[in-house]
């Protein structure tokens, strides 16, 4: 092999290299230095698609990841955090939101890659901060971004006079439906459209390659970006394959009717690009746009349509298990920590929802003595414990990513939280099981120790279901109840105690009902500290 051709050659793959390195760096920057505003934005879904393009847009351009953001919408599909026609929105505003990368990639900023790269280096290196890393990440990413470009762009020049190039270009530009294969295969294997695009994007620019073969391979990598999606949906459920499949069907659908009006569109980017003076790289921008954009425009009015194929195509087999899946689902750990971290937390609520009915049944059994309330009881903390579990192992996951300084906050704020609530379960499990003593030694409690002991339960019990409210929520009202009940809740538990000694001294009742009663409000006293415990918790976070 020519020396000079082997050098070109290994100048493109390394520049390729760097810049899918590049791509990927750039964009767990920004996510890491944007966590908390992804988490709003997607907390800003609605049932109106059209705001879910926004989102999707502004999603993926903190993500600079169309197939990541769509991964993560899959999981919230999944989770039921999201319905399949808000969905169907966050998708469509994807597709347009990864065409900025291309537009990045038109303006000429190779001049400045060599201090991009020094200064993104030296915020990594030299400081302590991690704001200050992410940001270095982003500028570096920058940098390398360009510099990959470079070198692909510097390594295209002989490889693109070879015969065997120049017959691949014209079967391409006689061929649209070769075009659109290669940019399919090619965006699948490297598994992000922004990659092959920029390719398509230097080969333009060089003009190395017609318009007419370019667009094809554009429509291509369209749908190869479809490819990473479909296969993140295999393992998850039903409702996740028919995002999925919808993600496909407006990729496919966009790349049909593009290329029965391929001259058409040839022309009318010929147009623009002459008309506003637009260099070879911001050409092919402009032509990923208006493709996304007109897509988008094409299928909003038929959301719903889109909706009953792809429910007609996947019908959901197995509800119930569908149902009970749970939030946590691992693929927003690595694409998405803090949406992850949300997820963490809606478990948590739906724990807080168990151990409430966890807690009447404690008291339904003291109350009636009936066994089927400590069956129940049993039942419930087997599905509690099953959670916690879950939640630890998805803990684990996530400690080995590169949490954000507020994403580091949450996780540890949202372990302590699981360990509240499995201490409040661990308390309504001992209340049943000194009710099996009661039952077990025959020991009964007077009418006036019974009367307290149903008045501390409703203290307990309002308690618990105010913590849930500023859960849901992050209602400082309710919050702030916790702390005043649980106030009243330690000063009940001090009075009892005294007027149920009085009742042993003047011997109404016995010592084994004596000792019973005090386990019992002491029980009660501690879920009602805990549930302070979990109030405080949403009262910080509204502080910070």
């Amino acid at each position: 092999m020519d020396v000079t051709l082997q050098k070109q050659i290994f100048e493109f793959i390394g520049g390729l290299g760097l810049f899918v390195f590049a791509i990927t760096y750039l964009g767990e920057g920004l996510q890491k230095s944007t966590g908390e505003r992804l988490r709003k934005v997607i907390d800003t879904f609605t049932s109106n698609p059209i705001i879910g393009v926004f989102a999707g847009m502004i999603s993926t351009i903190l993500v600079q990841s169309s197939s990541g953001m769509i991964i993560i919408v899959l999981g919230l599909v999944s989770a039921r955090f999201m319905t399949l026609r808000q969905a169907i929105g966050v998708i469509m505003g994807a597709n347009i939101g990864t065409t900025l990368t291309a537009f990045i990639i038109g303006i000429n900023f190779s001049s400045y890659f060599l201090p991009a790269l020094a200064v993104g280096s030296m915020l990594i290196v030299f400081f302590y901060s991690k704001k200050v890393h992410y940001i270095g990440q982003v500028i570096f990413g920058f940098g390398a971004l360009f510099l990959g470009l470079e070198l692909m762009g510097d390594g295209m020049r002989e490889i693109v006079s070879l015969d065997i190039f120049q017959d691949f270009i014209l079967n391409m530009g006689n061929n649209p439906f070769f075009g659109v294969s290669m940019g399919t295969i090619f965006t699948a294997v490297v598994q992000k459209s922004s990659v092959s695009i920029g390719v398509l994007q230097e080969l333009y620019k060089q003009d190395s390659i017609s318009l007419t073969a370019a667009l094809p391979v554009l429509f291509g990598a369209n749908i190869g970006t479809t490819v990473t999606v479909v296969l993140a949906s295999l393992s998850a459920s039903v409702l996740a394959k028919r995002a999925a499949l919808t993600h496909v069907l407006l990729n496919v659908s966009g790349t049909i009717v593009f290329l029965a009006f391929l001259p058409v569109f040839t022309a009318f980017i010929s147009v623009v690009q002459v008309y506003f003076h637009l260099n070879g790289a911001i050409t092919i921008a402009v032509a990923h746009a208006f493709f996304n954009i007109f897509n988008t425009l094409l299928w909003l009015p038929f959301v719903g349509v889109l909706v009953y194929l792809v429910t007609k195509a996947l019908p959901e087999r197995n509800t119930f298990a569908t149902q009970n899946q749970g939030y946590l689902d691992r693929q927003f750990i690595e694409q998405a920590p803090t949406v992850a971290l949300s997820q963490v937390q809606k478990e948590i609520i739906e724990m807080s929802h168990l151990l409430s009915k966890n807690f009447v049944q404690a008291y339904s059994y003291l109350s009636t003595r009936d066994r089927i309330h400590a069956q129940e009881v049993a039942n419930l903390m087997e599905t509690l414990e099953s959670k916690e579990r879950k939640i630890k192992a998805y803990f684990l996951l996530l400690s080995e990513n590169a949490l954000s300084t507020l994403e580091s906050e949450d996780y540890f704020r949202l372990q302590e939280e699981v360990h509240y609530l499995k201490r409040i379960g661990a308390h309504c499990e001992n209340i049943t099981e000194f009710v099996d003593y009661q039952l077990a030694n025959k020991v009964f409690f007077t009418n006036e120790a019974s009367s307290d002991l149903e008045e501390m339960f409703q203290s307990t019990s309002k308690a618990l279901s105010e913590t849930i409210k500023a859960l849901e929520s992050k209602n400082i009202k309710s919050a702030r109840s916790v702390l005043e009940i649980e106030d009243r809740i330690d000063r009940m538990e001090r009075v009892l105690r005294k007027k149920h000694i009085l009742r042993l001294n003047e011997g109404e009742c016995s010592g084994a009902a004596g000792i019973l009663f005090v386990d019992i409000i002491n029980n009660l006293e501690r879920i009602g500290d805990y549930a302070e415990k979990l109030s405080q918790h949403i009262l910080e976070q509204n502080n910070s």
